[in-house]
């Protein structure tokens, strides 16, 4: 039995409910912390060493690489039972979303580094990594559901996860 699962499992009903509720906002979390390393991962690389002047230009370069990650995780994962609309459509309607939240995302980074004048790393980081990447996503989660993926359960559904009774369980 999958991990996931036994893990499941052995949680009390009331939690199990909720996260099959959720199930779609929670994947969405995990697929934004999976982006939030590589947009982190690519920032931090490309400010320490060739865009040491232009942080702000190495962020956004960093956010369009995750973006990137984002559509292919967000269709095939997160939101991978709704659709509504022809796979280009959706691309477009996809990075449109995005470049609104890229905008959304780098917005505080703009605020602390050229009117605030905060050029710490802190700084950088609280604004750029933390309040950017926190209202992106929400923004994001919003607008994905609304305008991206709008009708739910336009492809195949997974079936909820299940407690599996003790005599199905594997006992290691």
């Amino acid at each position: 039995m999958p991990v996931v699962r036994r893990i499941f499992s052995r949680l009390p009903e009331p939690v199990r409910f909720l996260i099959n509720k959720h199930r779609e906002l929670i994947r969405f979390a995990v697929v934004g912390g999976t982006t939030f390393v590589i947009d982190n991962g690519v920032w931090y690389a490309l400010k320490l060493t060739v865009l040491q002047d232009k942080v702000v230009t190495a962020k956004a370069i960093a956010v369009l690489v995750a973006v990137i990650a984002s559509y292919v995780l967000s269709r095939e994962w997160s939101f991978h039972t709704r659709g509504g609309r022809e796979r280009h459509h959706e691309a477009a309607l996809f990075f449109l979303v995005s470049g609104t939240g890229i905008g959304v995302n780098l917005a505080p980074l703009y605020v602390s580094r050229h009117m605030i004048d905060l050029h710490s790393e802190l700084a950088d980081f609280i604004s750029g990594s933390v309040i950017g990447m926190l209202a992106a996503t929400a923004f994001k989660f919003w607008a994905m559901r609304k305008f991206v993926f709008p009708q739910a359960d336009a492809r195949p559904s997974v079936r909820p996860l299940r407690v599996v009774p003790e005599d199905e369980r594997d006992v290691a």
